[in-house]
């Protein structure tokens, strides 16, 4: 969807429409590891940051191990980048088809990434940004994630009962996201939680784990969640639990209910 801005003339208000995409050059080193070989390695990254799409790092091409490469059939069309065409990559006895693409003559709007080339981010190894793995997809400079602690208390309720209260939540505040309440597990009715083998990744957080929670008989899976050992910048919430607010009965601030977010994880 593209983005709704207002105009102010002589005779009044009018909107257009514009498609939100940009280039930035990532102050930090940026590496991608595939078949245990360093294959990218730049200090001159481009982060391009499109409406609609998760950031991917463009790397010039002096920088990546181009010697790996050869060239595959596949090409694609961005009505707003240009035509792209790929390389397969081979490294450490390991293959992946198409895994890597470029816009030899990208639209005049984003030439910058011109002579540079991008690499699907689940076929590599690992990412590192400096020496911190990175998850997921290349972060965005322009998210941002506030975490503070709030004397305020939070009730949630699932399945008619109180399953965490506490007055030493940490508030967790993210671009886009709706707030999410981390509780201190000792806060936690953990006697109603199972542990469950699912995982996730957040670029800004770390790995999670979840639970499985029982309550009067009736179960709801991976409907609450921890980060046991998150990244540096995300630490204050390690030793908490967070439960979605989409699918619990109620979330109540000092007693006021909070309103039910709607996003890919609400259940209704």
């Amino acid at each position: 969807m593209p983005i709704t801005r207002a105009l102010k003339f002589d005779d009044g208000w009018r909107t257009d429409s514009i498609y939100a995409i940009s280039l930035e050059l990532c102050p930090k080193r940026v590496r991608a590891i595939f078949g245990g070989e360093v294959v990218a390695d730049s200090i001159n990254v481009i982060t391009l940051l499109e409406q609609g799409h998760l950031p991917v790092y463009y790397f010039p091409k002096a920088d990546v191990r181009m010697d790996l490469m050869t060239a595959a059939d596949q090409s694609s069309h961005c009505p707003h980048k240009g035509d792209a065409r790929y390389w397969s990559l081979s490294a450490g006895g390991k293959r992946s088809e198409n895994a890597v693409w470029a816009y030899d003559s990208p639209s005049p709007h984003v030439a910058g990434i011109g002579d540079h080339v991008a690499f699907v981010w689940g076929e590599m190894d690992r990412w590192l940004e400096e020496e911190e793995e990175v998850f997921v997809h290349a972060r965005d400079p322009h998210k941002r994630i506030d975490i503070t602690i709030s004397g305020r208390e939070v009730e949630v309720v699932l399945g008619g009962e109180t399953v965490a209260r506490t007055h030493e939540a940490m508030f967790l505040f993210e671009t886009e996201l709706p707030t999410r309440f981390y509780v201190p597990v000792e806060d936690v009715r953990m006697d109603l939680l199972t542990p469950s083998e699912t995982r996730s990744q957040c670029p800004y957080k770390g790995e999670a784990v979840y639970w499985h929670a029982t309550v009067n008989g009736q179960i709801w899976e991976d409907v609450v969640w921890s980060y046991p050992e998150p990244i540096e910048e995300s630490g204050r919430i390690r030793d908490h639990l967070c439960f979605y607010n989409e699918v619990v009965d109620v979330v109540r601030v000092d007693g006021v209910e909070q309103p039910r977010p709607q996003t890919k994880w609400s259940r209704d």
